[in-house]
């Protein structure tokens, strides 16, 4: 399923100078998807996952991880795109892993996992949900329309489910972010070639200046 439409092309942030710009993790696509993986995690895991449980702590750190390792590594990159590349893919890890809790969840509940063809995946995707009262609103509407033909999905499996569709987005997106930062990283190079051109530039104007 194609998630790389949901909120665009994916922008690196750059500029001139030996510090160029960075952060502004905001405006990465990939951030929003993100946050709000976290953001319904948090929701899901208050109420239908034991607070007192190891899985419990390790989603909502999954989760967590989603987000802040995208956030640090657009501080980093400033000086460090080799650190920006490395947070990326743990941020990508982690989103994974969490990914992996919610199949286990909907496994271990008896639950089904939706298929890749389900039209509600990509109706999911279609809402472009920005925060986690459109997605809880999402689900209850679909609660409401499984409950009128008969079928006897709960709100924890709607969740789920809707949930994984949410990663899947955020994790196609970062793993874009990531590939573009590779790109920039061979391409470029990191702070140390920047701080040899930077050098080199000074050089040439000074002895321009000294004729």
């Amino acid at each position: 399923m194609d998630f790389l439409g949901w909120f665009g092309k994916n922008e690196c942030v750059d500029g001139e100078g030996l510090i160029p710009k960075h952060g502004g993790f905001r405006r990465l696509k990939c951030f929003q998807p993100a946050q709000l993986c976290y953001d319904v995690t948090m929701r899901f895991c208050d109420r239908y996952v034991d607070k007192r449980s190891r899985t419990h702590d390790q989603m909502v750190q999954a989760a967590r991880s989603g987000t802040r390792n995208i956030s640090e590594g657009s501080e980093a990159s400033g000086t460090s795109k080799n650190t920006e590349l490395k947070l990326t893919n743990v941020a990508w890890a982690s989103l994974g892993e969490l990914e992996g809790d919610y199949r286990d969840f909907l496994k271990h509940g008896g639950s089904k996992e939706w298929s890749e063809n389900d039209a509600r995946r990509r109706e999911l995707v279609d809402r472009r949900c920005e925060t986690v009262e459109d997605v809880v609103a999402w689900v209850k509407e679909i609660h409401g329309r499984s409950k009128r033909c008969g079928e006897r999905a709960t709100y924890a499996e709607i969740a789920a489910n809707s949930a994984l569709v949410l990663i899947g987005v955020a994790r196609a997106l970062t793993d874009r972010l990531k590939q573009a930062q590779a790109r920039a990283f061979v391409e470029e190079g990191g702070f140390t070639e920047r701080l040899y051109r930077v050098r080199s530039e000074a050089r040439l104007r000074e002895r321009g200046q000294g004729r």
